[in-house]
């Protein structure tokens, strides 16, 4: 049996853009993906404190040390720049392996730095 474990969170992100136009996605400095081990094009949940708003979607690159944060396409609608959000990826794992698992964690500051890690 597998289970879903989170394996990748980024807490308490500032949405700082929102671009209609793009073809969808939610666009992530590079450098805070790496700090947390998400993958470019890898699936992510993404939940807006703000609004109460969830959505599915995938992770695109954005520039490294940018610190900006866009949701683009439709998911462009379910936020505004401003909003608080948390940014989550998952993975299949045996019961076993989930046990000893432990996922990496930054906690963001208002300028979207990093303040905490778990």
């Amino acid at each position: 049996m597998l289970v879903q474990v989170l394996k990748s969170k980024l807490h308490r992100v500032t949405l700082n853009q929102c671009d209609l136009e793009y073809e969808g996605s939610l666009s992530i400095d590079l450098d805070l993906m790496e700090a947390v081990g998400m993958l470019p094009f890898e699936k992510i949940l993404v939940v807006n404190q703000t609004n109460g708003a969830r959505l599915e979607t995938y992770a695109i690159t954005g520039p490294r040390g940018a610190r900006a944060f866009c949701l683009n396409g439709a998911a462009a609608r379910l936020g505004q720049p401003g909003d608080m959000i948390t940014i989550m990826s998952f993975a299949a794992m045996d019961v076993a392996e989930a046990a000893a698992f432990r996922p990496k964690i930054a906690v963001l500051d208002a300028d979207n730095r990093i303040a905490a890690t778990k």
